[in-house]
């Protein structure tokens, strides 16, 4: 069964091989991505359609058959895999993190694979387990670039719920001076969504690290905040806490 759930999958998603899909997909990344060309919508579809026939099944075999799609590095059946393993949210145990860390740094090759992964599967471990943001905060330190990243986006959907304001100060702290674009897009998008429910702390936090702030992390970070705050965060001298002060306390 195993075998043929997966080779299905397979099947189906060559059969719907679409190049001008494939050519527009690979302009999103900078690096070469490994892909069919399948329009998402219907990446989706087949993914709901195979998980309806194996759901009823132990979450150790459908993760078992998580892997096997995430071994082929496709793209296309990473998002199935990661789709699935949230689909059993409702079963994850602590033993789980485990899992989800080897597939980060075993399969993840790219920041769609990252922020799919993260946003919802680990995002959601995460939501139950907070211990284990003590996991997240390791990975900041990681060599591997969507490691980082990911300690980041993890929290971007509690982060929108108003969860571990302290935690992503501290992951963001952490992430502060990385050279990588894609992980300060990552870290400036988690202090985006923490900005919607904490927007005066969010925006002190900005003011007072501007100094070491890259200007990518910034404009990510800002860009749900008000016309005069968005203009305060690009435009007044960092460094000046008297001046952040009087901006604070007159907008608040």
């Amino acid at each position: 069964m195993k075998n043929e759930i997966i080779a299905s999958i397979k099947k189906e998603l060559k059969q719907n091989i679409d190049e001008n899909t494939r050519n527009s997909t690979q302009r999103y990344f900078k690096e070469p991505v490994k892909l069919y060309g399948v329009n998402s919508a219907l990446v989706c579809r087949i993914g709901n359609k195979y998980f309806r026939e194996i759901k009823h099944k132990e979450k150790k075999e459908i993760f078992s058959l998580c892997e096997e799609l995430l071994e082929s590095g496709y793209i296309e059946e990473a998002f199935i895999a990661f789709d699935w393993a949230y689909g059993l949210r409702r079963q994850y145990e602590k033993s789980d993190f485990e899992i989800f860390e080897n597939w980060l740094n075993k399969y993840v090759t790219n920041w769609a694979e990252c922020d799919t992964l993260c946003n919802h599967s680990i995002g959601a471990f995460i939501e139950q387990y907070p211990v284990f943001i003590k996991g997240l905060k390791k990975w900041t330190k990681s060599k591997n670039r969507w490691v980082r990243r990911a300690s980041a986006v993890t929290l971007i959907l509690p982060a929108r719920k108003g969860k571990f304001l302290k935690d992503i100060f501290i992951i963001s702290d952490s992430l502060l001076n990385d050279k990588d674009d894609l992980v300060q897009k990552g870290y400036g998008w988690m202090l985006k969504e923490a900005s919607e429910l904490h927007q005066k702390e969010v925006f002190e936090y900005i003011m007072e690290k501007k100094k070491e702030l890259p200007r990518t992390a910034l404009r990510y970070a800002i860009e749900k905040m008000p016309e005069n705050l968005r203009a305060a965060a690009m435009k007044k001298p960092p460094g000046d806490y008297p001046l952040l002060k009087g901006i604070v306390e007159s907008i608040y």
